[in-house]
């Protein structure tokens, strides 16, 4: 049973959805322009103008942004009688969060580089506030023609720093068609490889975005709260804990294997946390 408290805690915090209760709110811009707030509580909800095939595609694009189809009960089994055996309990319910469209997996890939969550948060959002489009209390995540159509002294009004390049850069080459975006057909390697070919994209940010943006079963291995929920799990510094090392641990879990590194992550986040209140 997924837990929609836990998901949205560990979702972005951009300015395009809101939890109300136990019901989930979506700012969602369809593929013919459409802009509407889609609702989630158990059943779907959707503005009454809105025709079959748009219904259809943001129902899945819900499924999708909170990890629907995701099988809790075999990731549970999976990692039953390992060292990771308790966040089954700590964490029951939770799921990935995705993005709505693979553009605003880049764009908000890239604002978290070189920086802390909480911060790549705020400047999202200022980006959406920005940008994006008002519908009733929340927003539409921009859409690259507008952020394209922003200079770049209106992009670092965002606070991205020299982020603000990367995404103008990123965004006019997904507009000209010559950074592709939807590499459903790519295993991970050729995904990571086309993807770091562009300037802006090292690894970390291809790994996150495949994960992010494509709900591909990987994860960036380098990534420090990673590699520090995995040091605080066996006890070691995050010294200790190389890139290498946490593939070593992960590789074994398979189709597993990236939902484990993200629960492990929010482990690492939520002990990171109660250690600044105390």
């Amino acid at each position: 049973m997924i837990d929609l408290r836990k998901t949205a805690s560990e979702m972005i915090k951009n300015g395009t959805w809101k939890l109300e209760g136990d019901t989930f709110y979506q700012a969602l811009r369809l593929e013919n322009g459409v802009i509407g707030v889609a609702t989630y509580n158990g059943d779907f909800l959707f503005p009454g103008t809105w025709s079959k095939r748009e219904r259809k595609e943001a129902r899945e694009k819900i499924s999708f942004i909170l990890g629907l189809n995701t099988d809790l009960d075999s990731f549970y089994s999976e990692i039953g009688d390992s060292p990771f055996s308790f966040l089954a309990e700590e964490f029951k319910g939770l799921t990935v969060p995705a993005a709505p469209s693979q553009y605003q997996a880049l764009v908000e890939v890239i604002a978290q580089q070189q920086v802390n969550f909480d911060f790549a948060q705020r400047t999202i959002r200022n980006l959406v506030e920005i940008a994006g489009e008002k519908v009733d209390e929340i927003y539409a995540f921009p859409a690259a023609e507008r952020i394209a159509s922003l200079t770049l002294d209106e992009l670092r009004k965002a606070k991205l720093g020299y982020r603000a390049e990367y995404i103008k850069h990123l965004t006019e080459l997904y507009m000209k068609g010559e950074l592709k975006l939807d590499l459903w057909e790519l295993d991970e390697k050729e995904a990571i490889n086309y993807l770091t070919g562009f300037h802006g994209i090292g690894k970390w940010t291809a790994e996150l975005f495949l994960a992010y943006g494509l709900r591909k079963n990987t994860y960036p291995a380098g990534d420090l709260g990673l590699r520090r929920g995995i040091a605080k799990i066996f006890g070691k510094s995050v010294k200790e804990v190389k890139e290498k090392n946490v593939r070593e641990i992960l590789e074994p879990y398979g189709k597993w294997k990236g939902l484990l590194a993200f629960y492990i992550t929010c482990y690492d986040r939520k002990t990171e946390l109660e250690r600044r209140r105390k």
